[in-house]
């Protein structure tokens, strides 16, 4: 069974409406909405404290439905995220690096200095969203 329809009918059969459930777990209403209706699923910490509020087994909860246990494993892996942001910060260690040989090459060439310079602003600005991304 899909972790949408054993959310709802853990509520419904809790007494409790998606708003006094969003309140508990100090989310919104539409986030409640969107975990019975799949559109996204919770985190464990919020999986936990479904578990605790309908007195449901969390074993029971998310047994049985495979993106919701993919959703947790992706979500909750943190050395293959290190894993990833550190291989990011290599890569654009190297990018850098390169472009500057580059650019060393074409001393006089104000264009190749600017894109030298975009592409560094570029690079940069994403590693520094993925690093804050996963603070």
């Amino acid at each position: 069974m899909k972790i949408g329809k054993k959310l709802k009918e853990a509520r419904i059969k809790s007494k409790l409406t998606q708003e006094q459930v969003a309140e508990q777990l100090l989310v919104s209403r539409q986030t409640v909405s969107n975990w019975e209706n799949e559109k996204s699923y919770p985190d464990i910490i919020s999986a936990v404290k479904l578990s605790d509020l309908y007195s449901v087994s969390l074993d029971e909860l998310l047994k049985g439905d495979v993106k919701m246990l993919e959703h947790l494993e992706t979500s909750t892996d943190i050395v293959k995220s290190n894993r990833k942001l550190t291989g990011a910060i290599i890569l654009n260690i190297l990018l850098l690096a390169f472009l500057l040989i580059m650019a060393g090459f074409f001393p006089n060439s104000a264009y190749m200095i600017a894109c030298v310079f975009c592409i560094a602003i570029i690079s940069t600005s994403y590693l520094l969203y993925q690093i804050v991304k996963k603070i």
